[in-house]
């Protein structure tokens, strides 16, 4: 660590510099007091107390602990000039003048290049919302969820009215669910707080379930993708499944067995949550479903809503990553970490419609406060980010994506079993 201005009574407080090297030993690991430093644009940020208060969540910013954090910061925060304000109060220097603006790790024209690209999104509006796009959406969401329950109420609940009841209602879940991922990316309006609160009653009370547990869990699954111990989305390895070749056959060399592994791709479908921070808002959902089709369903068909529409859900959200690689954390650039962590779906009028463009996962990794009715746009952009350096852009079928989860799954159980017999 080095010092400005030390000695001179008439300057201001000393200006602190320091290496790569002091900013990776403050990682938050190893024995006490386990530091916690970042960096953003050059300047180096002290978080030791404040990553428990973070509003995005402790971990999500623990994550970026003794790393870079430039990028990520650009990419999660709408609004940055309020969000620098309260930055200030935690920086406590800056890197010394002979280290480089980017990690040794990381690739510093990619870096560069994916720099310009974002300066070039912003230019071209791709980050503004089109609100009418989500009004019309949110429109026929309400609209076929008030239809499902007429059909029934109406019609009766003899076999044919109950088939299109329950494919109207999981119609409207399944893009509601979409609408909750715009409105939790902060994409859908300028102001943070109206896709808070819009998130809260599309999530809770459409839905039913917990918008506080999916942002934070979700924020902490963009920073980190297919990160093990980052990423929350792959934290059932290894108490439901065994992901990834190189994890997979780590677990059977020590014989370790939660599960029945090999049998994974069988189960995994109905692997999927419960989490509830947002109760109050929740027992809204359960209190007007059960109003509304209690007293016409009997239990088991109410189960069938659920099932189905979970199915759509789990399937869709779990297509673009399982199949790819799981990894420890590696500290690469922001478009390395998404890139080797998401795969495409390709693009079509239905896929976009039932995905909630959910198929451009790459460019929605990148950029994920963009509303999601500009993907289109951008991709091109990437493609040609990637081609020029040698990045591969996978993008595929969709009935493709969904049998490469189940390939994937069964790959690992038989490496895990392979490793778990014989080695």
């Amino acid at each position: 660590m080095r010092e400005e201005g030390a000695g001179d009574p008439a300057s201001s407080p000393a200006l602190r510099f320091f290496t790569w090297e002091e900013i990776r030993e403050r990682s938050g690991r190893g024995s006490p007091p386990q530091e916690r430093w970042l960096v953003i644009e050059r300047k180096v940020y002290d978080i030791s107390h404040f990553y428990r208060r973070h509003p995005g969540g402790a971990r999500l910013i623990d994550s970026h602990a003794g790393q870079d954090a430039t990028d990520a910061f650009v990419a999660f925060h709408v609004d940055k000039v309020l969000v620098s304000k309260y930055l200030k109060s935690l920086q406590i220097g800056e890197l010394a003048p002979d280290q480089p603006s980017i990690e040794p790790t990381k690739n510093k024209m990619l870096v560069q290049d994916f720099r310009e690209l974002r300066a070039t999104v912003e230019k071209m509006g791709l980050l503004e919302p089109n609100q009418l796009f989500f009004f019309l959406h949110l429109a026929h969401i309400l609209l076929l969820d008030t239809a499902a329950w007429l059909i029934l109420f109406y019609f009766g609940t003899s076999l044919m009215p109950f088939i299109v009841s329950l494919v109207v209602l999981t119609i409207s879940q399944g893009q509601a669910s979409w609408l909750q991922h715009d409105l939790g990316h902060l994409s859908v309006f300028r102001k943070p707080k109206w896709n808070h609160l819009l998130h809260k009653f599309v999530m809770c009370h459409l839905i039913g379930a917990s918008a506080k547990w999916w942002t934070l869990l979700h924020s902490r699954h963009h920073a980190k993708p297919n990160c093990f111990r980052k990423d929350p989305d792959i934290d059932m390895h290894p108490f439901l499944f065994t992901l990834g070749k190189k994890f997979s056959v780590e677990l059977g060399i020590k014989k370790t067995k939660y599960m029945p592994y090999n049998h994974q791709h069988k189960y995994f479908f109905i692997s999927e949550y419960l989490h509830s921070p947002d109760l109050a808002w929740m027992l809204t959902f359960y209190i007007r479903f059960f109003l509304t089709y209690g007293s016409l369903l009997e239990i088991k068909s109410l189960l069938a809503y659920y099932f189905i529409f979970s199915s759509w859900f789990v399937w869709v959200s779990q297509m673009n990553h399982i199949p790819m690689d799981i990894y420890y954390d590696n500290n690469l650039d922001w478009v390395s970490t998404q890139l080797q962590a998401t795969c495409n779906v390709e693009q079509s009028l239905f896929n976009d419609w039932f995905t909630g463009h959910l198929n451009f996962q790459i460019e929605h990794h990148l950029f994920p406060t963009m509303p999601r009715h500009n993907y289109w746009k951008v991709a091109p952009l990437v493609k040609s980010l990637c081609a020029k350096h040698g990045i591969e852009y996978q993008c595929k079928p969709l009935l493709t994506a969904f049998a490469d989860i189940v390939h994937s799954l069964k790959n690992s159980g038989e490496l895990w079993l392979d490793a778990y017999l014989h080695k």
